[in-house]
């Protein structure tokens, strides 16, 4: 069975809306599981930390959002451009913003601490997973049996 995942980000922010933090991650589209993620700001740097985590996957395809960072980033071989492909992953986003609303973008909730602010969103994705993931601090990955 090929591997499928979706990539995008998405935004949040600590203490107050000049401190943006972006939350970046890949999305297996038939199991419904986050493969890997990072939080970074929008830059190419951050976006660079994506494919890293990836490789213990082996993806066969990726499919992403036209994000220029991703073309610069992201192997060219392997992955489709269109919103049409990235629907699964704006679906969890939605999930997201619903379940947490730090992510919402209308909100009066904020945290002031970045690690705080990531252990929630940590939390959702390995419940979203039935929690068959372990996460390491280190790379910020979740791998899947």
């Amino acid at each position: 069975m090929a591997l499928i995942c979706e990539l995008d980000e998405q935004w949040s922010f600590v203490e107050n809306k000049a401190r943006q933090q972006w939350h970046w991650y890949a999305y297996k589209t038939k199991a419904d599981g986050v493969l890997a993620y990072t939080f970074g700001p929008r830059t190419d740097e951050t976006c660079r930390e994506l494919p890293e985590f990836l490789k213990p996957f082996s993806a066969d395809m990726i499919t992403r959002d036209n994000r220029s960072s991703y073309t610069r980033e992201m192997p060219q071989d392997k992955h489709l451009v269109g919103k049409i492909f990235t629907r699964r992953i704006e679906r969890n986003n939605l999930t997201l913003r619903t379940h947490i609303k730090r992510p919402a973008r209308k909100t009066i909730c904020f945290l002031r601490s970045l690690e705080i602010h990531e252990k929630p969103l940590v939390h959702l994705s390995k419940t979203h997973v039935l929690l068959t993931g372990v996460i390491t601090r280190a790379s910020f990955a979740v791998f899947l049996p």
